[in-house]
Parts: C-alpha cells; structure tokens; sequence
C-alpha cells in the first residue's frame, strides 16, 4: 500500500448545484465547481460519527453497544483572507447551499476516494489576531444530508 501527503494531492472544491439525488456529479459540474484548494489552510470535519446505543442486560455488568444514528461531525474550511478581494465572504455568505467535493486522492477521472457532502454554510467569520500570521476566515458548515462517500471522480 503506496503512502501519501494530501497536501498536493487532494482537491477541494464547491459546486453549486449537482443534479443527481445521489450527489454524484457529473465532469460538467466537477468542472464548473469552484476550486479553493490553494486557498485552504485547514479542514476539520466533514466525516460521519455513529451515536452508538448502550444494550445492558441483567445478565453481565458488561455495557455492550449496537450502532445508532449517523451524524456529521461538526465542518468547516479556514481560507487565507484575500486583502483586495471578498470572494470567499461572497461566494460562501451565510446562508448559501451547494456541494462540498473532496477529492482525497485527486481529481483524475477514474479515481477513487471522492466525497461529497450537501452543504448549508452556518457562519463565515474573518479570524482577528495580533499574532504574526496571514489573515484568515473560519466557514462553517450544516452538512444536510448523508454524503455521498468514496465515489470515483467522474470522467467525460
């Protein structure tokens, strides 16, 4: 099994729309999705937690468990604030809806390990600080629905 550094390699995008009720997109939408991996600096969330549920029984002082209900853990992506520009504050305002891809191993056609989550943004808040750093901003996201896990990255 080949190891690798995401950096460099994974892709993250934002579409507004996909047609199919099952969130995968076409190479049309992939390509008409905005690309903001160059401007990422961090990525939290955006995987599914299972609410396990406690089965005791009389019969052991052992507390077994059985899987619950998914939720998504809580998601966001920390951009580098552009000092001439808001297209990361107008392009992700709170409010607006869409598709956040990931694609873990790259966006080559055919290849596997492409997610994607529905996406309602929750906050877009710029990060102050006195620290010496680059200026950022924090967008939050509700993730809608059960995402579409693993898929292959479509090709033409």
């Amino acid at each position: 099994m080949a190891r690798f550094n995401r950096k460099g390699v994974t892709k993250i995008l934002f579409a507004d729309t996909i047609a199919d009720t099952g969130y995968l997109p076409t190479l049309v939408e992939m390509t008409a999705a905005e690309d903001y991996t160059k401007a990422i600096v961090a990525v939290d969330g955006f995987a599914l937690e299972n609410q396990e549920i406690e089965t005791p029984d009389m019969e052991s002082t052992f507390v077994s468990k059985i899987p619950g209900d998914d939720s998504a853990t809580d998601s966001s992506l920390t951009f580098y604030e552009d000092d001439t520009t808001d297209d990361i504050e107008t392009a992700l305002a709170k409010g607006t809806t869409g598709f956040i891809i990931i694609c873990r191993k790259g966006k080559t056609a055919g290849t596997k390990g492409m997610d994607v989550h529905p996406v309602r943004v929750a906050s877009n808040s710029p990060a102050i600080t006195a620290d010496n750093e680059a200026a950022k901003i924090m967008v939050k996201f509700s993730i809608t629905d059960r995402p579409l896990l693993n898929a292959t990255v479509p090709a033409a």
